[in-house]
């Protein structure tokens, strides 16, 4: 059983070892890893200041009010509500 175990580190340690050495050597991807929090950082941070204001601030002045309009928007009235099943002789098995 320890053999077992020691495998399953030696492999992950194995696997971390790969991964940091892959990443050390990087030249053209540094870049590109760079390029890419760029981008989400951009869509991220920057564009929800644009697209998505605060709408529930902007309609709404207490916390209380924003409250119960995101109540009532999660949880809308039943509609075409029926009773739940009752089981009748039919249903009954013998």
């Amino acid at each position: 059983m320890t053999s077992n175990r020691s495998n399953q580190a030696s492999l992950l340690v194995r696997i971390y070892r790969f991964y940091r050495d892959g990443f050390r050597r990087m030249t053209l991807g540094r870049t590109l890893w760079k390029i890419i929090f760029l981008k989400l950082f951009i869509l991220f941070a920057v564009l929800k200041f644009f697209f998505f204001p605060d709408f529930l601030a902007t309609r709404f002045s207490t916390d209380s009010q924003r409250a119960e309009y995101v109540i009532d928007q999660l949880t809308p009235p039943a509609q075409d509500y029926t009773t739940p099943y009752k089981e009748n002789d039919y249903d009954r098995k013998p």
